[in-house]
């Protein structure tokens, strides 16, 4: 019990330093117009329509770069796959011609052991 009224009291005495704290209290004179003149120093100058027009032609520029990079990719990739095909389709044909000389071999020992 003494350990939570420890606590309780702890409590009371933090919250009524938060109160303090927290109270409102009036800004001091003039702060209102420093803030203002600092957030104008802050803002940066404004730029006139030239400006916006080369923001916007150089995102066009930059779109245009990506997409022609990203079709170049595909191209790419496009082409690697259609020669892999076609290495595999050599392959295929080297497999089935020495499975043709090999099955002619069989077929000719097969008939010179049947005579």
């Amino acid at each position: 019990m003494e350990h939570n009224e420890m606590d309780n009291r702890d409590l009371a005495e933090f919250e009524q330093k938060l109160r303090l704290a927290m109270r409102h209290r009036e800004a001091p004179l003039g702060m209102k117009q420093r803030v203002l003149a600092r957030a104008r120093e802050r803002r940066p100058a404004r730029h006139g329509r030239w400006w916006m027009v080369k923001r916007i032609a150089a995102s066009v520029v930059l779109v245009a770069g990506i997409a022609g990079l990203w079709s170049g990719v595909t191209v790419y990739h496009q082409n690697e796959e259609r020669r892999k095909g076609e290495e595999a389709r050599q392959q295929v044909l080297t497999a089935m011609r020495i499975t043709n000389k090999t099955l002619d071999r069989v077929s000719d020992k097969l008939a010179d052991n049947g005579r």
